[in-house]
């Protein structure tokens, strides 16, 4: 991910219990925010000297500049090419993996395993060798098998540099940003006051599932632990255009409102099927850049006014279903435009300037055109270039699938992604994931996620028309720990958000 952005401050009560002392810097410790962090190096590790899978060898030409040692290695090409470096750590507590790397072609993002599980992902600029940064990673004192393993692939990697990493203070989550809409309507403004009053001390639970309470996905929960999600995630696919032609018929508005109405709180993103005129693949899979062959620079650019016309046609076609939700009085978590960065759907295959003024425009048409104040803005592009801006943005998201039954807190992206795009302060919620987070582990590491929303299907339940669950991702063991955890918000816990008390200041 892109680095540069403010200085880590992070905790609240839930870490304050952590001791600061150590080599490792575990915990928090607020009396250091203002004294510069000098980290301690504890090892350095040359890639040719570390253990090659696959493809994975010693550079012979060495045609780049910046490296150290007496190389680096190439040939993450297949799947499970890896490099394997035996990291020995002095004592327990946090450290940063610095992976200096240079890409072989664009941007490139490559998984990171330790002792053979994921714990998160590398992200490489250029083709110049740069620190790629997976911070605050709690190991054990002894000797660990640190790897990193094809994803995308085509990198150099010259060396690992452990150091520890700099204390967390309490400041992160204090977060005291206004809503995006100044004319929020009071629905929205008693929902916001309640996630800004949990944000650092709770996790609030979500689940997508596109029949709503009564769906699959709820039902297995509730059969396994004796709770309910307190999120419905929804999404607006089926009432887009080139969808609806095809006899695709929308059922999640009054989802969303009858959930409103047992307590919960509606989270939708948009699965935007392209207009007609740009599909080239399966039409039901239209929101994939290789189903199209829409060009969205050059909508943008004006070169395309067709296509801009099309464009805000859907955009109008969700506005209705929104006015609708507006007019019952139900807020929105609305989480438009996701997974910009992967390049995956087509609102990101154009580049991040096309994408940041799809997203403005979004928002301009939907907040001023039709006057919804009903909506609380997620942003999901899941790097800094493709951020909008912070008067665009309500809350951070982040989707992270880490594997099966990895129960970690994915501490480093959710530092990413609560210092690396906005200039203040924001809540970062979890807005996507497959297996769940051990709410101990979040706590111990400080990434205290406003929420988590996981995706349907498999990752919860068995593809049977039983309501059985799949413990494929998550083992139903860790699912009764995590929905029964004191600190777990779930349906049966949330307040009458309909007279929730407004912030001071909303």
């Amino acid at each position: 991910m892109k680095r540069g952005g403010r200085a880590i401050s992070i905790g609240l009560s839930a870490v304050m219990g952590l001791t600061a002392a150590g080599c490792g810097q575990p915990g928090t410790d607020s009396t250091q925010e203002s004294v510069p962090y000098v980290p301690e190096v504890i090892g350095i590790y040359e890639a040719e000297e570390a253990a090659g899978t696959g493809n994975v060898k010693a550079a012979v030409s060495l045609v780049k500049e910046g490296y150290s040692g007496n190389g680096y290695v190439e040939g993450f090409e297949n799947d499970d090419d890896s490099c394997t470096f035996a990291v020995d750590i002095p004592e327990n507590g946090f450290y940063d993996l610095n992976f200096v790397c240079a890409s072989l072609g664009g941007e490139k993002d490559n998984y990171v395993k330790i002792d053979g599980e994921s714990t998160g992902t590398i992200h490489t600029e250029n083709g110049d060798f740069s620190d790629c940064v997976l911070e605050r990673v709690y190991l054990e004192a002894g000797t660990h098998k640190v790897s990193v393993v094809k994803y995308w692939g085509w990198i150099s990697l010259d060396c690992l540099k452990v150091t520890t990493s700099q204390p967390i203070s309490s400041s992160l989550y204090k977060v005291d940003a206004a809503l995006c809409n100044k004319k929020a309507s009071e629905e929205t403004k008693r929902l916001y006051s309640f996630l800004l009053d949990n944000y650092g001390e709770k996790f609030i639970s979500g689940q997508f599932c596109d029949t709503g309470q009564n769906g699959k996905e709820f039902q297995v929960i509730k059969n396994a632990t004796g709770k309910t999600p307190a999120v419905l995630g929804l999404d607006f696919m089926e009432y887009t255009p080139s969808r609806v032609e095809k006899g695709s018929v929308g059922t999640s508005t009054e989802l969303a409102k009858s959930f409103w109405e047992n307590g919960g709180i509606v989270t939708f993103c948009w699965h935007w099927n392209a207009p007609t005129k740009y599909i080239t693949g399966q039409w039901y899979s239209a929101f994939y850049t290789d189903s199209t062959n829409i060009n969205l620079k050059k909508i943008m650019d004006g070169e395309d006014k067709e296509g801009y016309d099309l464009l805000m046609a859907d955009i109008d076609a969700i506005a209705e279903q929104l006015l609708i939700l507006k007019e019952a009085k139900v807020p929105v978590l609305f989480r438009p435009l996701h997974e910009a960065s992967g390049g995956w759907f087509w609102w990101g295959a154009s580049g991040p300037e096309a994408y940041k003024e799809l997203y403005r425009l979004l928002y301009d048409r939907l907040t001023n055109e039709y006057g919804l104040d009903n909506l609380i803005w997620v942003w999901n592009g899941q790097d800094a270039e493709w951020y909008p801006g912070d008067e665009y943005v309500d809350i951070i998201g982040e989707d992270i699938y880490p594997g099966e039954r990895v129960y970690q807190s994915q501490i480093a992206s959710y530092l990413n992604a609560a210092t690396n795009y906005s200039t203040e302060n924001k809540m970062v919620y979890l807005t996507e994931n497959g297996c769940l987070f051990d709410p101990d582990l979040a706590r111990r590491d400080g990434a205290m996620w406003g929420m988590w929303c996981t995706w349907s299907g498999e990752f919860v339940a068995r593809d049977t028309s039983l309501f059985r669950l799949s413990e494929q991702y998550t083992e139903e063991s860790m699912l009764k720990k995590v929905y029964e955890d004191e600190d777990v918000i779930t349906l049966e816990d949330l307040p009458d958000l309909k007279t929730y008390k407004i912030r001071k200041g909303l």
